[in-house]
């Protein structure tokens, strides 16, 4: 009896102490952010949506990428053939924190090879970014160890004809312990050329090579589409502290950014908070870059209005790089010079 009673006892100890182990190890288990971009899409109706949440808590963020050929709208009423990641042009924000491991999935769905560069990782280019035939899928992760705002591509030669068609997406990391500020309103803008000319047959827009490289752009634009964000603002509050990532995929152009009425109280040219400017009217990103931008509509100062977002670059704002950032409620207007 008493040695029936001892295994008893025996495997219930062991039973516990095996438990114990099961539950320790499922709370060492690292908790795992997946998204998948090909069911994910970025709204682009009534515009291309700018707002941008909070990066997600676990450390360890994975994202499917479909690679697609896609018609998209490049300026109001004219379409166009795109290349896109995700479905869109650009294509998805991605938001990770300093120190997360991003584990990076594409999945080539067109019917042309294409790639893949990101600005933000340190990896072997021919690990990461080789050549995706259609069909083929390729994986690779990096440790996001540099915060800023980045560029991410298409690579494939030539790069110019990929990225004048759409291949490019944003890429937010934030410092391990913030920004030095609170932001309460946030947005990322991504500027682009479009370089197009009409069939003479058809009368599609199509690419136009020569154009592209004499530098000739037919539309430069935020997110995809000349002119969206006049009607479509971005809308904040009177008060609000509102950060900007502003990412310039190019190919070609710098972007001079400048917020009409308004100046930056904070520039993060490289991403550190540390090296944090100061009291910034425009400033320049250049093709492949990212700089964050800070600004205050405070009340008795930039309140309730109305405020232009442009390149400085006058002839590119002409041809779209012009938004609108909407302060509170104000009067509507028909016209405004700078």
């Amino acid at each position: 009896m008493r040695s029936r009673t001892l295994v008893s006892t025996t495997l219930t100890l062991s039973a516990i102490v095996a438990l114990g182990f099961g539950l320790t190890a499922a709370r060492r288990e690292p908790a795992v952010m997946r998204v998948d971009f090909g069911k994910t899409v970025t709204a682009t109706n009534p515009a291309y949506d700018a707002r941008i949440n909070p990066a997600a808590d676990p450390t360890i963020k994975e994202f499917i990428i479909p690679i697609t050929h896609d018609t998209v709208e490049i300026a109001k009423g004219v379409k166009y053939e795109g290349w896109t990641f995700g479905g869109t042009v650009p294509g998805p924000v991605i938001r990770v924190t300093e120190g997360d491991l991003v584990r990076i999935k594409v999945v080539n769905k067109a019917p042309m090879p294409h790639s893949i560069d990101f600005h933000s990782a340190r990896i072997p280019a021919n690990v990461a970014y080789r050549t995706i035939n259609p069909g083929d899928t390729i994986s690779f992760q990096f440790t996001a160890r540099d915060p800023g705002a980045y560029m991410v591509h298409c690579g494939t030669p030539p790069v110019t004809m990929h990225i004048m068609q759409g291949m490019y997406f944003a890429i937010i990391v934030d410092p391990r312990d913030g920004w030095g500020t609170k932001a309460d309103k946030e947005f990322v803008l991504v500027q682009s050329e479009f370089y197009t000319k009409k069939d003479s047959t058809t009368g599609a827009i199509t690419p136009d090579w020569q154009a592209a490289m004499r530098k000739t752009a037919s539309y430069v634009v935020f997110n995809g589409r000349a002119g969206q964000y006049k009607e479509a603002p971005l809308k904040v509050d009177v008060g609000d502290r509102v950060r900007l990532f502003v990412v310039n995929a190019g190919p070609s152009f710098d972007s001079d950014f400048h917020v009409v009425g308004a100046v930056f109280d904070r520039v993060y040219p490289d991403g550190n908070p540390d090296h944090a400017l100061e009291g910034v009217q425009t400033y320049t990103v250049p093709a492949g870059g990212g700089v964050v931008f800070e600004t205050v509509f405070d009340r008795n100062a930039s309140g309730e209005g109305l405020y232009p977002f442009v390149t400085h670059s006058f002839a590119d704002a002409e041809k779209g790089a012009v938004g609108i950032i909407q302060v509170g409620t104000p009067k509507q207007f028909t016209t405004m010079s700078h």
